[in-house]
């Protein structure tokens, strides 16, 4: 069990004592008025079951916030994620459906930033040493130029609605090292974007905190459940090649549902 599941597992226990008692409770989720921002990770891109309304966002019935908003009937729901988004267009794109009623916010954005979709298609196409290369552009655009991305988001998020509860999701760690997979990357290569992905968690983490907001790491639900793992809960390179490097539809409900369910 993860630390979040434990802390799950407690806060059950004590609102359950709180019943018995008779003690004040918080309000439920279905007096919620909930807004989902973000990218591919949020719009379920790689997921399947499409809705022909999101066109080339992508949102997916099989995405986290459609699979929790049927599970706890807020009062509203609002599903804007779109495939694709970074902070800037989310910003320009996506805000105008929050509001200063809006209760609940999710986000994830950031990966599109810093070139997620090129540095992934420059390690399966290059060299290792092009691959890491690139793969430290990265890192550099994510310490250096993304968190002042980040605060200009979540400011507006703060702004429209300043009451909300707001939490920013992580990304995954891609790869299981030393795993299953005899092809492929290398593991420089593979350790190199795990690193990568562990410095974007974590900058996202800070500007999180910085903003009041409640970050939720996916790391711990997708640990034994990476690339290269034998049971993966991400695409690896496939077609429809969008779907690469995406959760598959199992990586919502049991990666990304569980870690915004256990803070929102």
């Amino acid at each position: 069990m993860s630390a979040r599941s434990l802390r799950a597992s407690l806060v059950t226990l004590i609102l359950g004592a709180a019943t018995v008692l008779g003690l004040a409770q918080p309000a439920s989720a279905a007096g919620d008025n909930y807004v989902a921002l973000g990218d591919s990770y949020s719009s379920g891109v790689g997921a399947g079951s499409y809705t022909s309304e999101s066109g080339a966002c992508q949102r997916s019935t099989k995405a986290y916030p459609q699979l929790w908003a049927s599970a706890n009937a807020p009062s509203s729901f609002k599903f804007v994620a779109c495939s694709g988004a970074t902070t800037s267009s989310v910003s320009s794109g996506q805000l105008g459906s929050l509001s200063s009623a809006t209760t609940l916010v999710s986000v994830t954005a950031g990966g599109n930033d810093v070139g997620f979709a090129d540095v992934m298609q420059t390690c399966v196409l290059q060299s290792e040493a092009t691959c890491v290369s690139r793969v430290n552009t990265a890192v550099s655009q994510i310490q250096n130029s993304l968190p002042g991305k980040l605060d200009s988001l979540y400011s507006g998020i703060r702004s429209r609605s300043p009451q909300a509860h707001v939490v920013v999701l992580g990304y995954p760690r891609f790869y299981k090292l030393s795993g299953t997979c005899i092809a492929g990357l290398t593991e420089t290569e593979r350790g190199a974007i795990n690193d990568a992905s562990n410095v974007l968690n974590g900058v996202l983490a800070k500007r999180a905190a910085n903003a009041g907001f409640t970050f939720s790491s996916v790391v711990d639900e997708f640990t034994g459940h990476e690339l290269c793992s034998g049971d993966a809960w991400l695409h690896s390179v496939t077609i429809p090649v969008s779907n690469s490097y995406h959760p598959k539809a199992v990586g919502q409900s049991s990666g990304y549902l569980p870690a915004f369910r256990s803070v929102a």
